[in-house]
């Protein structure tokens, strides 16, 4: 083997080392752990659930509607202050 063919083999064998270290790691656990935080999100903006008559994500009618929620940092939800007060981690009246 002559020096070029030896460097070829060295950056094929550290090109593959990086993608397997890449693909052990689940994109799950580079992620941060999340929570539903009711009563959080402005008009339109919610993750989901928005009560009866919506569908979805985007159908809140109204800011920090209680029975709809978003997604936040884990441990930040009931620490959120709105306008109409904390976030809660279970549907709340508002």
């Amino acid at each position: 083997m002559n020096k070029q063919s030896i460097a070829r083999a060295a950056g094929i064998a550290l090109a593959a080392s990086v993608a397997t270290g890449l693909a052990v790691t689940p994109a799950a656990a580079q992620k941060k752990p999340m929570e539903k935080c009711y009563g959080v999100a402005k008009a339109g903006k919610n993750d989901c659930a928005a009560g009866p008559g919506t569908s979805c994500a985007g159908t809140s009618t109204r800011d920090y509607q209680g029975d709809a929620w978003k997604l936040v940092p884990k441990g930040s939800c009931e620490k959120t202050n709105t306008p109409k007060g904390k976030g809660s981690l279970k549907p709340i009246r508002r």
